[in-house]
């Protein structure tokens, strides 16, 4: 497997280090330390890393104005948001620019190394905690998923990638893309990271 090279942004010198020195441990790779949004981009645009791990908050840009900068730049790099916020309204403004996932700064390390791998990897994460907080509010009237929707997208939701997704419910990683394009179309998502969320909010898979 080739190395996944991430850049890092955090306002907190402490945390960005503790961050880095762990992930590079793990056997990434931190191409570069962004202290706060804006030196993230110029990172994002210089070493084009395959992950972007942000604080939430940070000055000049915040993670969100980060992921929108990327959007608006036609920018293919995944971020990652690491924050010690769990707002269920900041998740969902977040998904909404197209964050492809969220870890909790008081998740366990090594969550924060499998989020970064499954992003890599072309899937996404959704903190536990979070996930729990979307669930706490269901809409009134919740999409129709099929069995095989729901397990696509609870797998999603691990952070599985299409292709591991595939082996574990033995189809094929087209006939996963095309389970999730369902599922995107009758949740009314944009991305597969918000089809996650929303499935999450509307106890369609916990």
């Amino acid at each position: 497997m080739n190395t996944v090279t991430v850049v890092v942004a955090d306002d907190h010198p402490a945390v960005l280090d503790a961050v880095a020195s762990y992930l590079e441990a793990g056997g990434v790779e931190v191409v570069g330390r962004g202290r706060d949004g804006e030196e993230a981009l110029e990172l994002i645009e210089r070493r084009r890393p395959q992950v972007v791990l942000a604080d939430l908050r940070m000055p000049k840009l915040g993670g969100i104005e980060l992921a929108r900068r990327l959007k608006e730049l036609r920018s293919e790099v995944p971020l990652l948001l690491y924050s010690g916020y769990g707002d269920r309204a900041l998740l969902l403004e977040a998904l909404d620019v197209g964050v492809r996932g969220f870890v909790l700064k008081e998740a366990p390390l090594d969550d924060l190394l499998r989020a970064v791998q499954s992003v890599a990897d072309g899937g996404t994460y959704v903190d536990p905690v979070l996930a729990g907080s979307l669930a706490a509010s269901a809409g009134e009237r919740s999409p129709q998923l099929t069995h095989r929707e729901r397990d696509v997208l609870r797998l999603l939701a691990d952070g599985m990638s299409n292709e591991e997704i595939g082996k574990r419910l033995f189809i094929s990683a087209e006939t996963v893309r095309t389970h999730v394009r369902k599922a995107m179309d009758k949740l009314g998502a944009d991305t597969r990271t918000q089809a996650v969320a929303l499935a999450l909010r509307e106890h369609l898979i916990s």
